[in-house]
């Protein structure tokens, strides 16, 4: 008989532990996860998939700023009020995940809600310990899937919102089907109202053949939140998957994304905005894995820092048969303040031959002669600057090729910069 010695837990893993075991009802699959929770507790800097976001030393901190976090987190959260938020885009479908449906859903889309928790015994990134540490905080909490169908050839006119319990903890778990030909836009909204206890979203999304999809991520967590956010996408025989994914809020935000191309001909583009000040922590965590031949991606990511910490670390996977890949990464940086940093790591596997794959990463300050430029002319300095690092982040935002969208975005950062400057 053997007996394996835990390492002893800190407050804020046994806080998480304790709060997930006294919240929903008590199956073994969610018992499962919690004591795999308490078992692998939470992620360090040795874990290579977390070097840059020691979640263990991270939550501790946070929670041990004030004593009335802890216990707010072992009261089960704080409700936010009555926060009603307004559409990310004008005319879209609200969806409140695991709620009933109050919405009336487009023709070609169906919604059922389901007792499944997320698979947490393998991790998407392939870097990550024995259990995959979002998806068993997810399981933990218990939150069910809720199963979105997208019908072949529907064409969504107007956007769905995915929203999880607004103004209070909330742990969602989602799986999206997008049938061949259809052409949908998706907004995940991640938004608190004042609770310190962590919230966690899964989402996964299938694209059909042929299909084309826009997914938007708007996390704006309060100052004081933690979220774990991960999507998982699987892309058909010549889809398309655009992301654009916005960070402006939050005190300690992991969201991770894989994509897995699942044909020939698959398109993925991804663009992303962070947005950091004060004493954030941001960590983007992303995957590109490409299955099969002649398949495309790109991803940039424009970030801007007045304090705090940002991560992106980027991984470009090209299997054996995947010939005529063509993959390539940016990941671009403002560091506009000494209180701030940010760490890049982009990454290429690559086990083909004859592919066009590359990555890039780079750091500074404001240009001095752009900014000399538009003040010499009677701007001064603090519009200069503003204009400056909206024109940084505008271009990919540009990119998306999609008005409506674009503008929605373009507020939420204009609102960002008219607080922070």
């Amino acid at each position: 008989m053997s007996v394996t010695e835990l390492r002893p837990r800190t407050p804020a893993e046994t806080a998480l532990v304790d709060l997930a075991a006294s919240t929903g009802t008590d199956e073994d699959a969610r018992r499962a996860a919690i004591e795999a929770l308490r078992r692998e507790g939470l992620p360090h800097r040795r874990i290579e998939a977390w070097h840059y976001t020691d979640l263990r030393a991270l939550m501790g901190r946070r929670l041990g700023k004030d004593e009335s976090l802890v216990q707010a987190i072992a009261d089960k959260g704080v409700p936010g009020g009555d926060t009603v938020l307004s559409p990310f885009i004008s005319g879209s479908t609200i969806v409140d995940l695991g709620q009933p449906l109050a919405a009336t859903l487009p023709t070609g889309v169906k919604i059922a809600e389901t007792e499944d928790l997320a698979d947490w015994r393998s991790a998407p990134n392939h870097l990550d310990r024995p259990i995959d540490t979002i998806r068993v905080v997810n399981a933990a909490f218990g939150a069910r899937a809720s199963d979105i169908s997208i019908a072949d050839g529907a064409e969504l006119a107007a956007p769905i919102e995915l929203r999880g319990d607004v103004g209070r903890q909330a742990h969602s778990y989602v799986r999206v089907g997008v049938g061949a030909g259809a052409k949908a836009t998706v907004v995940e909204r991640v938004e608190g109202g004042g609770s310190p206890a962590p919230s966690t979203g899964i989402a996964e999304l299938a694209v059909g053949d042929g299909a084309e999809v826009l997914w938007i991520v708007d996390q704006e967590k309060d100052a004081g939140a933690a979220h774990l956010g991960q999507l998982n996408v699987s892309v058909g025989v010549d889809a398309t998957f655009r992301l654009f994914l916005l960070n402006a809020g939050g005190g300690l935000v992991r969201y991770e994304v894989h994509t897995v191309t699942a044909g020939e001909g698959s398109d993925v583009q991804i663009r992303g905005v962070n947005l950091l000040e004060h004493d954030q922590h941001v960590d983007v965590t992303t995957t590109l894995n490409h299955t099969y031949a002649n398949t495309t991606a790109t991803e940039t990511f424009r970030n801007v820092v007045t304090g705090g910490h940002g991560v992106f670390q980027g991984m470009i996977k090209v299997s054996q048969g995947a010939q005529k890949t063509d993959a390539k990464m940016a990941c671009n940086t403002l560091l506009l303040s000494d209180e701030g940093d940010f760490s890049a790591k982009p990454e290429l596997e690559i086990f083909a031959d004859d592919v066009q794959c590359g990555h890039g990463a780079t750091a500074g300050e404001i240009n001095a002669d752009h900014l000399f430029y538009l003040m010499s002319r009677g701007i001064p300095e603090p519009q200069a600057r503003a204009l400056l690092i909206k024109a940084f982040v505008a271009e990919v935002v540009e990119e998306l090729e999609d008005e409506v969208a674009g503008a929605a975005l373009m507020d939420r950062i204009d609102a960002w910069l008219d607080r922070s400057h």
